[in-house]
């Protein structure tokens, strides 16, 4: 298995995208640290999957809008597993928010969640990955290529994440690739329907993609040795 021997974090990890992404790099050979903030339960879960795969998990709890926290969180990773190979920066928040309608609180919100919080967990990990020769693989979206006037401080906040990777790949370079996915709309069992059925209107495709189509992008983004500062847009054709 390619990632045999390599740890991986993921923050986000109990539910939806995180999820996948854990589980594909486990079934890679990866150990996971599975972060969470408030899943406690989900991600229990996902270690537990994991352990069953034959791979090592831990569940790991931090606040991820407290760089104090974020600092603690790797330190626990590298005390537990000794090292870091890969780090997902893939917890986000999604808030609706217009011109008229954004508060500072949905402001500060989206900025600390989608934008802060990466870059101290890449400030945090990046000694350890530089000896490591790893990779970061951060989760940006459509909404910061496109821009969208309902979730206003959501797309500066991603278009802010697409800026923090070409950033980073260059201040981390050659020992440590940095790069970037773009999911489109990415639906899962219990989302309302009309997110497909507006999607499936536009999209070149005619489909939304899945979590596992994201968490293949992601194991290609962690594997592809010739490839950082790009992010690779995930999303049926929406942009083209």
């Amino acid at each position: 298995m390619k990632l045999n021997e390599k740890v991986a974090l993921v923050t986000g990890a109990g539910k939806r995208l995180g999820r996948a992404v854990a589980l594909r790099l486990a079934s890679e050979g990866a150990d996971v640290a599975v972060h969470f903030g408030k899943s406690e339960e989900e991600a229990s879960g996902v270690a537990a999957e994991i352990e069953g795969m034959g791979r090592r998990a831990i569940a790991m709890k931090a606040e991820l809008g407290s760089v104090e926290e974020i600092r603690a969180l790797v330190q626990r990773v590298t005390h537990e597993f000794g090292r870091i190979d890969v780090l997902v920066n893939c917890a986000a928040n999604f808030l609706p928010s217009s011109v008229i309608s954004t508060t500072e609180e949905i402001w500060d919100s989206s900025l600390d969640t989608n934008v802060k919080a990466p870059f101290f967990l890449a400030q945090a990990a990046a000694p350890w990955l530089r000896r490591s020769n790893g990779v970061i693989v951060n989760f940006a979206d459509t909404g910061g290529i496109l821009g969208w006037p309902g979730y206003i401080a959501h797309s500066i906040s991603k278009a802010g994440m697409i800026m923090l990777t070409k950033t980073l790949a260059k201040a981390l370079a050659p020992e440590v690739r940095v790069n970037a996915i773009a999911p489109g709309t990415i639906t899962m069992p219990g989302d309302p329907p009309e997110w497909e059925a507006d999607f499936v209107k536009i999209a070149p495709l005619k489909k939304t993609g899945t979590p596992e189509d994201v968490a293949e992008a992601v194991s290609y983004l962690v594997s592809a040795k010739f490839l950082t500062g790009h992010v690779l847009v995930l999303d049926g054709g929406r942009t083209v």
